[in-house]
């Protein structure tokens, strides 16, 4: 799941640098800024930082 993540921001990245426009821009970036935080909780959920399951 991690790779799937990895490689989705590189695309994300690839295509904000190559963005021509202004109006799509804002949407790239909010899809970057998801993906990253998905794979930040991914991350952290697999070294043990945060658990997934609910506190019930």
């Amino acid at each position: 799941m991690t790779m799937n993540l990895e490689i989705q921001i590189e695309e994300l990245r690839a295509e904000l640098n190559s963005v021509c426009d202004a109006a799509e821009r804002p949407q790239i970036e909010i899809e970057l800024e998801l993906a990253r935080a998905e794979l930040a909780v991914v991350l952290a959920e697999q070294d043990g930082s945060i658990e997934a399951e609910p506190p019930f």
